[in-house]
């Protein structure tokens, strides 16, 4: 995906960090999609874990810059922040980009004066892996095609088979994204409740 004016990068503002997780949370290896962040001690309902950082940029930047991975197009680390601003956790992101989607989420992305933090929604036990809905939304048509371009294997008894939010009831999360595919054109994602890392590979911030 080219874009015909690339975005200057010394225009873009670096998000500040949240206080230090330290040993609350840990990145490794999950059942569920590759990396995944996991409880090290309990985190109560409400919680600020960590906050979503990275470089902000601009959505054409992001536009210029998709895909991360050209052999996976959908696994990105974006998250929207506004109609004019993305976080690109793969330049200064922490932590938080690893996070992946559950359709039962135990916790949410809460956006506060343009940042974006991660909370508990839930008692957390050491050992559960975070997780929080995605709920991409794309303008076009919702097909078993699209669906199947975002999998999820959360594994969930709700589980609705996508990280695609499938209803307007759905909740998505605050992680949206843009996607553009030569002939198919431009995918925008609504503002919605909690759509983002695009964050990973069928995740969103390692979304896709």
């Amino acid at each position: 995906m080219a874009a015909k004016t690339p975005a200057s990068r010394t225009a873009a503002r670096p998000t500040r960090g949240a206080a230090a997780a330290g040993p609350r949370i840990r990145t490794r290896d999950s059942r569920v999609h590759g990396k995944g962040v996991f409880a090290v001690q309990p985190i109560a309902r409400g919680e600020r874990i960590i906050e979503y950082v990275g470089e902000v940029i601009s959505w054409k930047e992001a536009q210029r810059r998709h895909p991360h991975d050209p052999a996976q197009p959908n696994h990105t680390f974006y998250f929207h922040v506004d109609d004019k601003h993305v976080i690109d956790a793969l330049y200064g992101g922490n932590s938080s980009r690893w996070i992946n989607h559950s359709c039962a989420p135990n916790c949410e992305a809460d956006e506060e004066h343009g940042r974006i933090f991660i909370k508990a929604l839930r008692d957390i036990a050491p050992g559960e892996e975070l997780n929080y809905d995605y709920g991409l939304v794309i303008d076009e048509p919702l097909t078993k095609a699209l669906k199947a371009e975002y999998p999820c294997w959360c594994g969930s008894a709700n589980c609705r088979g996508t990280l695609l939010s499938t209803t307007a009831g759905d909740k998505p999360g605050k992680d949206k994204k843009k996607k553009k595919k030569a002939g198919k054109g431009k995918k925008k994602a609504k503002d919605g409740e909690k759509a983002g890392q695009g964050k990973k590979s069928g995740k969103g911030g390692k979304k896709g």
